[in-house]
């Protein structure tokens, strides 16, 4: 029987919950030491395990694991198409300026610039981790 099959059944059947919450982020590094350094040093987040092969990240109910990929790192791109496939990480700051200063302090790659949302009084900025994966900031 068929992958797609047996899911159509279980459907049909009911046995599919509701998912509570995203409990998991893994993000695919090619450098995990450089990696780890990033969003543990200049993102703050508190680490909750390491190793060679799988790092986690608590952040208030949601685990960032780090796991390691042979295929080479994509490059920060300042192309605004987001390509398919892709996905980036959002995070919010008290304060966007002084995150931003401490990013550009630390030469991390700024693919926009501290904006005002036009829909929000909220600010906003995207940087690339050490791979090219986008993260957005949010905060005043």
């Amino acid at each position: 029987m068929e992958a797609a099959t047996i899911l159509l059944l279980i459907l049909i059947q009911g046995e599919v919950k509701k998912m509570k919450n995203l409990g998991y982020v893994i993000v695919f590094v090619y450098y995990m030491k450089r990696s780890v350094s990033f969003y543990r040093d200049l993102l703050g987040l508190p680490l909750k395990f390491e190793s060679p092969h799988w790092t986690e990240f608590a952040n208030e109910g949601t685990t960032i694991a780090l796991h390691p990929t042979a295929a080479p790192p994509l490059g920060a791109s300042t192309d605004p198409k987001t390509p398919p496939g892709t996905c980036h990480l959002g995070f919010g700051v008290d304060n966007l300026d002084d995150f931003h200063k401490k990013m550009a302090a630390h030469h991390v790659t700024c693919i926009e610039p501290p904006r005002t949302l036009e829909f929000s009084d909220q600010r906003l900025a995207v940087y690339a981790d050490p791979d090219g994966l986008r993260i957005s900031v949010s905060g005043k």
